[in-house]
Parts: C-alpha cells; sequence; structure tokens
C-alpha cells in the first residue's frame, strides 16, 4: 500500500475517555485520521460516534503485551502508514506504600511503562520505512515531585520521561520525534472524584498552581496537537507540563 502524504494517521491509545478523547478530538477536527485504542468497547463506540467519520476504534488491552505487534500490523495493513502515537492509557491505585503488592505494582508498570515500551517499539519499525514519525508520551506531575500514596505510578511516569529522552536521542535522527507532555491538574470525572472527596488535597493543587483554577483535557488536546505538527518540526526530547504553573509554584 502506497502511502499518502496529504493523509496523516495517528493512534492513541485510552482514546476512549479523559485526556485520550481530548486528544483524538483535537486531531479529527484537523483531518487526521485517528485511531483510538482501549478496553472499553462502549466508550470505543461513544466517542467514535461522538468523533465521526475520521475515527477508528479498534478494542484492545495494551497491558496484553503478546497483542500489540498483532495490532500494529492490523492498522498498517489498514491505512498503510502511521504517522503520529500518542501513548495515553494509564492505570492508578492510590494506596499506602507498605500495603502495595508485588502484583498490584507490576500491574501499573506493565501497563503505564512495559506497554509504551512494546506498542513504540512495534509503531518505529513502520516509522522507520516512511522515514518520519512523530511520538507522544504522558507523562505526569508525579514525575516532577514526589506525590503520596501511589508509588507505582509515580515510578511509571517517571520512566516515561527517561524513556522519551533516550528514545529522541536514538530515533531523531532517523526522522522520529519524541516528546511528552506532562498533564497538571486537569478536569476529569477521575480528579473530581479524588478532590472533592480530600478537600485538604484540593486545597493544595490550588494554592500552588500560579493560574488558581484546573486546566480541561483540551488544554492536552492542543499541546498534542502542537508536537505532532510541522510548527513543532524542531522539538524532540522535551517534556512539557501543561499544568498552569503547578511545577513549578509554591
Amino acid at each position: 500500500m502506497e502511502r499518502d502524504n496529504q493523509k496523516k494517521v495517528a493512534i492513541v491509545t485510552g482514546g476512549g475517555s479523559g485526556i485520550g478523547l481530548a486528544i483524538a478530538s483535537k486531531f479529527v477536527a484537523n483531518h487526521i485520521h485517528t485511531v483510538i485504542v482501549g478496553r472499553d468497547e462502549e466508550k470505543l463506540k461513544a466517542a467514535t460516534n461522538q468523533l465521526g467519520e475520521c475515527c477508528y476504534a479498534i478494542p484492545c488491552d495494551v497491558s496484553n503485551l503478546s497483542s500489540i505487534p498483532g495490532l500494529v500490523d492490523s492498522i498498517v495493513s489498514r491505512f498503510g502508514q502511521i504517522d503520529i502515537l500518542v501513548n495515553n492509557a494509564g492505570i492508578n491505585m492510590k494506596k499506602d506504600f507498605t500495603e502495595v503488592t508485588d502484583e498490584e505494582f507490576q500491574q501499573v508498570i506493565t501497563t503505564n511503562l512495559c506497554s509504551v515500551f512494546s506498542l513504540s517499539r512495534e509503531v518505529v519499525k513502520q516509522m522507520l520505512k516512511q522515514g518520519n514519525g512523530s511520538i507522544i508520551n504522558i507523562s505526569s506531575m508525579a514525575a516532577q515531585y514526589g506525590l503520596p500514596k501511589v508509588i507505582a505510578y509515580s515510578a511509571s511516569k517517571t520512566a516515561i520521561d527517561g524513556m522519551t529522552r533516550a528514545m529522541a536521542v536514538e530515533l531523531s535522527p532517523k526522522g522520529i520525534r519524541v516528546n511528552a507532555i506532562a498533564p497538571g491538574f486537569i478536569e476529569t470525572d477521575m480528579t473530581a472524584k479524588a478532590l472533592n472527596a480530600d478537600p485538604e488535597r484540593k486545597q493544595k493543587v490550588f494554592g500552588r498552581t500560579p493560574m488558581g483554577y484546573m486546566g480541561e483535557t483540551a488544554d492536552i488536546g492542543e499541546a498534542a496537537l502542537f508536537l505532532s505538527s510541522d510548527a513543532a518540526k524542531y522539538i524532540t526530547g522535551v517534556v512539557l507540563p501543561v499544568d498552569g504553573g503547578n511545577s513549578i509554584g509554591f
């Protein structure tokens, strides 16, 4: 299948809701053919109905690493190319340090880190044939400073930052840019649930965010669209905080 240079094809993992859906929405609005990948078929179906004809859903649990090569093969055979990969899928678990089991720690690491490596490796094989591509990893404030009770998540996201830089140095000479976005506190169902139940934590969030309010998922979508576009053609290896100043707040 010939590569169509007019057409761009993106993969967004965890694209059925929250930040992933917002990124997919921005891509589709800019005529990028966007494949959303996730575990929840109902969410994926709702997302494709919402986003329209440039959006395609493929149900897949990326923590099942053995399924990843087949997933990438099916996307390449259907679309002929992969121009953008957004590694957004992730899980979190709030628990006291001493209560976290080896299995629980490993589960978070597998989903948030190992799947990012495996999927990126398979997609890069295709991008190398094309001679270009853009990969965006989703990091977190948990990699910028210490957060209590999320040890596995913190470990996984800090590793994502290191992997982003290592990938950028190795792959950028071959035409593949690799960057990360570190969202601050963004209004999603998940954060609302967490912060409304914990007024002290909520106060802390706003107290150290210079802009004084939470971000929207669309803010992350805009950043992803920029980093994946030709406007960012000389940007690689950065971890871009989109956080209202939270990571530098006092």
